[in-house]
């Protein structure tokens, strides 16, 4: 009788810091940059808050300025938000959660990683969750265009 050995398939855990190094730095080099970026928008809005009492703006260069005071806002305010999302990603990074879909608990592809590093979902379930969105929207649009139902009939 023939002695049948098994083998024992060899898998090699990588530990959660190699495997999301490069990751880390994306994360780390991009909050820092909008950090930077978001400092230099206060000071130069700052810095120009200074110079306006000195200017007198007619009504259309006033609402020029207060529309361009408005992206600026706008910008500085996606700026934090995504910075916020950074630092988010990199607080699951350091408790081990990183890299994990909220919806389904799969692993989210490295590619989407790298693409979007403080993606929270896989790609399904995000793709699920837009339209779902999609969904709501548009039966929210049906329900708001029949308030203007025309009632003359």
């Amino acid at each position: 009788m023939a002695k049948v050995t098994k083998r024992k398939a060899s898998v090699t855990v990588e530990p959660v810091g190699d495997r999301y190094e490069e990751l880390r730095q994306m994360l780390d080099d991009r909050r820092r940059e909008l950090v930077r970026e978001v400092q230099g928008k206060i000071r130069d809005v700052r810095a120009e808050g200074s110079e306006k009492p000195h200017e007198v703006l007619d009504p259309g260069e006033t609402s020029e300025a207060d529309i361009q005071e408005d992206i600026e806002f706008a910008l500085i305010q996606m700026k934090a938000e995504t910075l916020n999302k950074i630092n988010e990603a990199l607080a699951r990074l350091d408790e081990g959660r990183y890299g994990h879909c909220f919806e389904c608990g799969d692993e989210i592809s490295e590619q989407r990683l790298r693409a979007l590093p403080f993606a929270v979902r896989c790609k399904d379930c995000e793709e699920a969750r837009e339209n779902a969105a999609l969904r709501e929207r548009t039966l929210a649009q049906r329900r708001g265009s029949s308030l203007f139902f025309d009632m003359r009939g």
